[in-house]
């Protein structure tokens, strides 16, 4: 028995190589058939703030995260993640970020992958530095382009989510994200990301990484109203943003963003 998943699969792989009009795919379109846009979404608009000043890599927020939105413990993927950065006085830049960061940085060498560690030692690091990372929730989100059924898609208040019933798990998106933010859920195997825990967020909760971060480096705000305390900051101090030359218009604007930092 052929289900709805496994046809929608076939059929799109199976049109990968035609020149179909984006029309064509109108018809399985979440944002028509699920009508998830709020009348009043209009006057919202989530942005997220990161002060790296404030970051201490110790990781609760990735804990909480993963026990917020069922992503497996163990599993090394992760919708939010802490990266570590050493930049030496010979003018090396080193970074990691063991299991997302979820236990912290227990040790002071750096990870380099398939159990290979570098130590760096105390008098040879310049600065050294944590950056948090997410899904950046982007105006012009190129994963919503690339998606061949209308799985991802963005609401009026700026979110760009992912409907597990449509997706056919063809992984476009996560090789359209500049930002390396999406992954297979190891359990759905469809794509995966952070959506700003939208289902705290739309009930007047904090996402879950905000709640657990005990120093204050995470803050989500509404960018539609002049008065909110994240909108003040975006809009009067300077703030980054990640790869503003690929044109995405990210929403998730860093404090003290460090060059090195990409």
């Amino acid at each position: 028995m052929i289900t709805r998943r496994k046809f929608l699969k076939s059929t799109a792989l199976g049109v990968t190589g035609m020149a179909l009009p984006l029309a064509a795919f109108d018809f399985i379109d979440p944002r028509k058939l699920m009508a998830l846009e709020a009348a009043d979404a209009s006057k919202v608009r989530w942005v997220f703030l990161v002060d790296t000043y404030k970051c201490v890599g110790c990781g609760l927020c990735v804990k909480a995260c993963k026990e917020e939105n069922e992503i497996p413990y163990d599993a090394n993927v992760t919708r939010t993640w802490v990266e570590r950065y050493v930049l030496t006085k010979n003018g090396e830049v080193l970074a990691d970020t063991p299991k997302g960061a979820r236990d912290g940085f227990t040790t002071a060498k750096i990870d380099l992958g398939l159990g290979k560690y570098r130590e760096v030692k105390q008098e040879d690091i310049e600065k050294a530095f944590f950056v948090p990372k997410l899904c950046n929730q982007c105006e012009n989100p190129p994963c919503v382009q690339v998606c061949p059924v209308g799985a991802t898609y963005a609401t009026a208040d700026g979110v760009v989510h992912i409907d597990r019933k449509w997706c056919i798990g063809c992984g476009y998106c996560i090789m359209g994200c500049p930002y390396g933010v999406r992954f297979f859920h190891p359990v759905h195997r469809t794509a995966e990301k952070c959506n700003f825990c939208y289902h705290r967020i739309t009930k007047g909760l904090k996402p879950a990484c905000v709640d657990a971060c005990p120093f204050g480096a995470r803050r989500i705000g509404n960018i539609k109203d002049p008065g909110d305390p994240v909108t003040r900051i975006i809009m009067t101090e300077r703030v980054g943003i990640l790869k503003e030359e690929y044109g995405t218009k990210p929403q998730v604007f860093y404090i003290g963003l460090s060059r090195e930092v990409k």
